[in-house]
C-alpha cells in the first residue's frame, strides 16, 4: 500500500476524521493525542519507509471533528477499529503517546486479535502523578479562563512569551514549546470543550484516576515496549519503573535529555528503538485460549493495588 503525506478525511458514525496514511509493509497506527498528528512529523517519513503509517487525529483533536460525544478510552479504541476497518487494514502495531497510550492499550484489550504489539510513550496509568496544569485542565470553570486567556492580544503575548522562555532554556521551560502550541489551540470553543472532556475521564485535581495495574499481566501475550523522555514534566519517568515490575517482559527505554516528546526530541534514538523493537519481537498471534488461561491464573495472582488516589478500570489502559 502506498499513499502521499496528506492529510485524508473520513465520516465514522457521521463525524469527520482525519488521518495520514502513507508508506508501504506491516501497518503501524500512531495515535495523535493532546496535539494531533503533527506530534510525529519527525517520525512519519523515516517510518514509512518500512512501514504502512496511518496517523489520526483522534475525535476532538486536530482537523477531526469536534463534537459533544463519547470522548472514553473505549469510545476513542471504538473509533480506531472502526478506522482500520474503513481502511481495509487487518492488524497493525499501535502506538499511542501520553492519553494515546491509554487509547493503544484500551484498543489491544478489546481487540486483541487487531493488534499485533505495542509502543507506550510517556504513557498515563502507571501512577497518580501528573503535572498540576493538567490537574488544572480539568477543573470547573477551565473553558472559561481559557476563554479570556485566548483572546486575540492575550493569546500572543503569551504565546510569544512561553516560546521566549523555551528558547532561553529556563528553568521549568522543558516542553513548554509543545504546551505553547497546545494553548493556542485552545483559541477554539471546541477544542478546548474536547479537551476538557478528555481529561477529566482520566484525571482529577488529585492526579490521575485510572490505571493499568491490575490488568498488566495481559501483556505477557502481546510484544511491549515502552519509551519515557528522563526529563518529563508532565508525567515523571520514575513510573517507567512500575512497568519493569508490572510486566517483566516489556522492553523499557528511558531517552536523556527528553522530556514529554522523546519522539520530537530526539527522533533518530525513537526510530532506533521503534525498528529494533520491531525487528526483534514476532506479531501478537490471538489466542482465546491463552487469554482465557491468562485471566485465569492472573486473578489467582498477588496484584499490585492501584496508589491511592487511582481507581482500577475495567479495560487495560496506559
Amino acid at each position: 500500500m502506498k499513499a502521499s503525506r496528506r492529510v485524508r478525511f473520513v465520516d465514522v458514525h457521521g463525524h469527520r476524521r482525519a488521518y495520514v496514511l502513507t508508506g508501504h509493509g506491516p501497518a503501524l497506527l500512531l495515535h495523535g493525542v493532546a496535539c494531533d498528528h503533527t506530534t510525529w512529523d519527525r517520525v512519519i517519513r523515516p517510518l514509512s519507509r518500512d512501514y504502512t503509517v496511518i496517523a489520526p487525529d483522534l475525535l476532538g483533536h486536530g482537523q477531526s471533528a469536534k463534537p459533544r460525544a463519547d470522548y472514553t478510552l473505549g469510545g476513542f479504541a471504538n473509533g480506531m477499529r472502526d478506522l482500520l476497518s474503513l481502511l481495509e487494514i487487518e492488524r497493525a502495531t499501535i502506538v499511542g503517546h501520553s492519553f494515546g497510550g491509554g487509547v493503544a492499550m484500551q484498543f489491544a484489550y478489546q481487540f486483541p486479535e487487531l493488534t499485533e504489539r505495542l509502543v507506550l510513550v510517556a504513557p498515563g496509568g502507571l501512577g497518580p502523578e501528573v503535572s498540576p496544569i493538567i490537574r488544572a485542565a480539568t477543573l470547573p470553570g477551565f473553558e472559561q479562563v481559557m476563554g479570556v486567556l485566548t483572546l486575540p492580544g492575550i493569546r500572543q503575548v503569551n504565546t510569544v512569551g512561553l516560546r521566549i522562555a523555551h528558547a532561553a532554556r529556563l528553568p521549568g521551560t522543558r516542553d513548554i514549546d509543545e504546551i505553547a502550541t497546545v494553548y493556542d489551540s485552545f483559541r477554539d470553543p471546541q477544542t478546548r470543550a474536547a479537551a476538557h472532556h478528555v481529561l477529566r475521564a482520566v484525571v482529577d485535581r488529585h492526579g490521575q484516576v485510572v490505571t493499568m495495574t491490575d490488568r498488566a499481566y495481559l501483556t505477557e501475550s502481546m510484544p511491549l515496549c515502552v519509551i519515557w523522555g528522563a526529563e518529563d514534566p508532565i508525567i515523571p519517568a520514575s513510573q517507567a519503573d512500575t512497568v519493569a515490575e508490572l510486566a517483566p517482559g516489556a522492553r523499557v527505554e528511558i531517552v536523556e535529555d527528553s522530556g514529554h516528546f522523546p519522539h520530537r526530541d530526539h527522533p533518530e534514538e525513537f526510530l532506533r528503538i521503534v525498528r529494533d523493537f520491531l525487528a526483534s519481537t514476532r506479531p501478537s498471534a490471538y489466542d482465546r485460549e491463552r487469554l482465557r488461561h491468562l485471566l485465569r491464573t492472573g486473578a489467582q495472582r498477588p496484584v499490585r493495588r492501584a496508589r491511592a488516589g487511582q481507581r482500577p478500570v475495567a479495560p487495560l489502559t496506559g
